[in-house]
């Protein structure tokens, strides 16, 4: 079994900054060698996520306006009356994302649907310098 890390670094400009991430994970795989087995995706942080999105401007738009109905800026959060960083929202909207994902790649291919695209997601409420782990598993 073959594990080569790789890492993704890049400026957000955070307050839901959605980076569609794929080509560069592709071009992570295609450099690992690596032909059948798993690409996991990670990034560090309780305020980022990673998931999959088709990357397109209505549904990113909606992905936003999605997460601020569900978990609205500018409400009591007992995060922010500790810290004053007014960014208690941008940690639940990551818990809920969540900070990584898995994909099967076969014969150099990473399984995603036709418009399906990984996506990070910074969820703070500032830009940030922002680093994502990618990792190839396999022969």
């Amino acid at each position: 079994m073959v594990v080569v890390t790789d890492y993704l670094e890049f400026e957000t400009k955070g307050n839901t900054d959605i980076i569609d991430l794929t080509s560069d994970i592709s071009h992570v795989v295609v450099s690992s060698g690596v032909r059948d087995g798993i690409v996991m995706v990670f990034a560090p942080g309780s305020t980022a996520a990673i998931t999959t999105l088709e990357y397109e401007p209505g549904l990113v738009s909606d992905l936003k306006k999605a997460l601020e109905r569900l978990v609205p800026q500018g409400i009591d959060y007992d995060h922010d009356e500790r810290w004053h960083d007014g960014n208690g929202h941008s940690h639940i909207r990551a818990s809920i994302l969540g900070q990584s994902e898995s994909f099967p790649l076969v014969k150099g291919n990473i399984q995603l649907g036709t418009w399906q695209q990984i996506i990070f997601i910074d969820l703070d409420n500032r830009p940030r310098s922002r680093k994502v782990l990618v990792q190839v598993y396999g022969e």
